[in-house]
């Protein structure tokens, strides 16, 4: 899926990851953090697949200790074996610099460092630590993220922001001090690394905060002040759906704006929930804007008085994991299946008219309802399904659509596949308006 025409993509330089392009025009990629012991290499390595096979394309991990250190080569060496190429960032702190001069087989199996600069050490040490980081990604030719966090700012810099901010009349507030702060120390420590030697284009910044509005503000003064690649993420985004709410709307207004290129997800796992949740939800925020496309689509109604809603509900979320199981296995067969659009509806009021914009719908019947449901593929009734197969027979007809249409990889490019875009939604309905968007219950059966 293409970005739409009103979102224009903010200009910026490419960098590559491994390879995984980020900026510079590439398609705004998909990141997330293991939340293992990073010397606990099983574990690990585990949870860095189960991230990548959900649509991770960065996975970033812990480099905190001289073990951890250790772990990562023989992480990248696993995954390598169950043929998992997702590229490996290393997130360094207060001993980064030591651990990279120690372990250098750990620098060579990273595809990027992170540093923040509020936590390498102060006055001469923070210049002479991050100079090392520096020198290692020199080395090793690795890109890195200045990854600049107001929880952790670099406090000389503040200082003398505010010190310089008593002088104004009036002076700012507070807050908007705090927001020039953030930018300024991630703008001198890029330029610092372009003194030491590393090129502007394996430089990606990044300056998190927690809250939406200071996010927004934050990046929109960074974008104007630079050409790095950006990093998007709200630094601690909250659990269950606090953290998906204020992640999705702190994001949405930045990528609308045509700012970030890359994007995390950091919502707190509720218990039990897998790591991969914080994937899905980058995902569907860029899929939702139209900019990316990763899993085929369902849309379904919310239900009312006039659903079944128990069977609505089973089929809607059964079709769903359904899709996202074979997403996978078609990634790697089809062009262009993401694209696909599947409609599960409740009932009949407007059930036929959103199945016929969707490549494949189902109109289940509602409460009163004779007992079919219309199967509509790429606008046309095709065949009414009845009795109580009807989920496996919609799935079946699901596998036979995705192999008719889709073409094969190794034949067609990704152009030639169909792709259901929201405007490509909007010409079937313009075409639809000289046509009934509803069938009667007659014709249902």
């Amino acid at each position: 899926m293409t970005a739409l025409p009103f979102i224009s993509r903010r200009l910026s330089r490419r960098v590559m990851v491994g390879h995984t392009a980020i900026g510079g025009g590439a398609p705004i990629v998909v990141q997330s953090m293991t939340n293992t012991d990073t010397a606990d290499i099983a574990a690990t390595t585990a949870q860095v697949k189960a991230l990548a096979d959900a649509g991770s394309e960065l996975v970033r991990v812990t480099v905190n200790t001289l073990e951890a250190a250790c772990a990562v080569p023989h992480i990248r060496e696993a995954l390598d074996r169950k043929q998992c190429n997702v590229p490996l960032i290393g997130d360094f702190h207060y001993n980064g610099h030591k651990l990279l001069a120690d372990e250098p087989a750990c620098a060579e199996a990273l595809a990027k460092f992170r540093i923040n600069p509020g936590n390498v050490g102060q006055g001469e040490k923070h210049d002479s630590r991050f100079a090392q980081l520096i020198d290692g990604a020199l080395r090793f030719g690795k890109p890195i993220r200045i990854g600049v966090n107001w929880g952790s700012l670099d406090q000389q810099v503040l200082a003398r922001l505010l010190d310089a901010n008593q002088t104004r009349t009036p002076p700012l507030p507070l807050a908007q001090v705090m927001h020039q702060a953030l930018v300024t120390s991630a703008l001198e420590s890029a330029a610092f690394a372009e003194a030491q030697g590393l090129p502007a284009d394996r430089i990606i910044l990044s300056c998190k905060v927690s809250e939406v509005q200071d996010l927004i503000a934050v990046y929109r003064l960074l974008a104007e002040r630079c050409d790095y690649p950006l990093h998007l993420g709200l630094t601690e985004a909250g659990i269950g759906s606090k953290g998906i709410v204020a992640s999705s709307t702190a994001l949405a207004v930045l990528l609308q704006e045509g700012i970030g290129d890359t994007i995390r997800v950091s919502i707190t796992p509720e218990l039990g929930a897998p790591r991969t949740q914080e994937v899905i939800v980058a995902q569907e925020i860029l899929q939702s804007l139209g900019l990316r496309a990763f899993t085929p689509a369902v849309i379904s109604c919310p239900g009312c008085g006039r659903t079944t809603s128990t069977f609505f509900q089973k089929l809607a979320a059964d079709v769903q994991d359904y899709l996202r199981a074979s997403m996978p296995a078609w990634r790697t067969t089809y062009s262009g299946v993401e694209n696909l659009r599947v409609a599960v509806m409740g009932c009949i009021v407007n059930g036929p008219g959103e199945s016929k914009m969707a490549n494949l719908g189902i109109s289940l019947p509602g409460v009163g309802e004779a007992p079919a449901a219309p199967v509509f593929i790429d606008g046309k009734k095709s065949v009414t399904l009845r009795g109580e197969h009807i989920a496996e027979e919609f799935k079946t007809i699901i596998d036979d659509y995705v192999r008719a249409v889709y073409s094969s990889k190794e034949n067609d490019s990704l152009e030639s596949a169909p792709s259901a875009r929201p405007h490509d939604t909007l010409n079937k309905l313009l075409a639809q308006c000289d046509s009934s968007a509803k069938i009667s219950v007659d014709e249902r059966e």
